[in-house]
């Protein structure tokens, strides 16, 4: 008799450079940051920053304003932006985007900012619903002469039976409805609901009183419904203004031939107006004005803002002081740099009058105890072992050229460490690796003694 191991079909996720961050790891009681927490190490200052900033957008009083993360390259300015998404929940969007996604051949670079702008905003819609619930009792379709002569006879109405727990109720429904009933295969003994206004069927399973009616079965056995045949459901739909932008746009061709060849032979991207644009806001205004809806301001956070051009950089302005705007975090590393496009010179790449909109968060580069820390963590994510010794001098070569050269190194020691039948990674598998591989700023260093080509 032989016995395996029975290996779980759950989907192993994959690893990337910020799955270990798992929030902005605060103390629950004062806001202030811990040394190491929820997957992020030093930066305590920027952290607790962000926290009240998560706190402003949890409250919703951060609607339109924006914030800078600053600082060089490798100090954790996007795993920061991550943090504070994995605060704020999946319910709260949250849209990255880099500044170089901007420029593309068919759509505006207004466009695509406003687009994901519309993308970071949320929309709860709360819509109360009356529904026909229960398991087939009867089901008899009635019919009449066809009124246009011929041979033929149509459906008059559908007699339905419902039954639940606390009664039951007979319907006469319309002969559209029939379809319905046909399309999902519903037949006595099933448990199904109607949606009163729309008239959309949706088949639940097989009354859990039929289970024993076959030894097999591929049915899917549900209990008989609770409550009133009658009754009012409450439908929370969560969508973002985009979605609703993306709805509207396309055009509802016909279903001939024609129609669908021409819907094939346009271009994928297409540009949707401020007219349509303006229309949802009246829309999705009137809504949140009945109660029916709630505004869920996200976050957009634009990596690499200095790539963003001038035209880019106007249209922020207007798009940060409108009614409907989200949350919005910049990051760049660059100081006193060129605006693109311009010869101007500015803080950070961005020009002063956005500059004074935004809330400015430093990041100080880690020191060495800080880089063996994340070191460590990327190892326990990657599932790499390590002695401690081979962790300190990592932390050493992370201090001479920077931190993502470190982690990079990790997977590459490993394999080192396992032709040699190892699976411990030592101080000498990572000596080799630095020796196999140069880090920017050495290559930088190299390229400077020669002019203009390698030698």
């Amino acid at each position: 008799m032989k016995i395996e191991e029975v290996r779980s079909t759950s989907k192993t996720s994959r690893v990337s450079a910020h799955t270990h961050i798992k929030g902005l790891g605060l103390n629950d009681q004062d806001g202030t940051a811990t040394p190491v927490g929820a997957g992020l190490v030093g930066q305590m200052p920027a952290r607790e920053a962000c926290g009240v900033v998560v706190d402003l957008i949890k409250s919703k009083k951060m609607a339109g304003r924006a914030l800078l993360l600053a600082g060089a390259p490798g100090t954790g300015k996007t795993a920061l932006a991550l943090a504070m998404s994995q605060e704020l929940g999946p319910k709260v969007p949250f849209c990255p985007m880099v500044g170089s996604e901007v420029f593309s051949s068919e759509v505006k670079k207004t466009e695509v900012l406003m687009e994901h702008f519309r993308r970071a905003i949320g929309l709860r819609i709360r819509e109360s619903k009356e529904v026909y619930e229960g398991e087939v009792t009867e089901l008899t379709v009635e019919e009449t002469d066809d009124p246009l002569g011929g041979y033929g006879r149509t459906i008059s109405h559908v007699i339905l039976g419902l039954k639940t727990t606390k009664g039951t109720k007979t319907l006469r429904l319309d002969p559209t409805i029939h379809d319905s009933l046909s399309k999902e295969g519903v037949t006595v003994g099933d448990v199904i609901y109607i949606e009163s206004n729309s008239g959309a069927v949706k088949r639940v399973g097989r009354s859990d009183s039929f289970a024993t009616e076959f030894d097999l079965e591929a049915e899917e056995y549900v209990p008989l419904p609770k409550g009133e045949v009658h009754k009012k459901r409450e439908v929370v739909q969560d969508v973002t203004l985009h979605d609703l932008d993306v709805a509207n746009a396309k055009p509802q061709g016909g279903r001939d031939v024609m129609s669908l060849m021409a819907a094939m032979g346009k271009s994928k991207k297409t540009e949707i107006t401020d007219k349509l644009r303006t229309e949802i806001n009246r829309v999705v205004n009137r809504y949140i004005d009945q109660g029916v809806a709630e505004l869920v301001p996200g976050v957009l956070f634009v990596d690499e803002v200095h790539m963003l051009d001038m035209e880019c950089f106007t249209y922020l302005n207007r798009s940060l002081e409108s009614t409907l705007s989200p949350i919005v975090v910049f990051a760049t590393n660059r100081g006193v740099t060129k605006i693109r496009g311009t010869d101007v010179l500015a803080p950070h790449g961005v020009p002063v009058d956005l500059l004074d909109r935004m809330l400015i968060v430093r990041t100080h580069p880690y020191t060495v105890e800080e880089m063996v820390h994340i070191t460590s963590i990327r190892a326990t994510v990657e599932d790499v072992e390590i002695e401690e010794d081979a962790l300190a001098l990592l932390g050493e070569i992370g201090s001479r050229t920077s931190l993502r050269y470190t982690v990079q190194m990790l997977t590459p020691a490993r394999i080192m460490a396992e032709t040699t039948g190892r699976t411990k990674i030592t101080q000498e598998d990572i000596r080799q690796v630095d020796k196999l591989f140069l880090d920017g700023k050495a290559s930088a260093k190299l390229l400077s003694k020669s002019e203009g080509f390698m030698k």
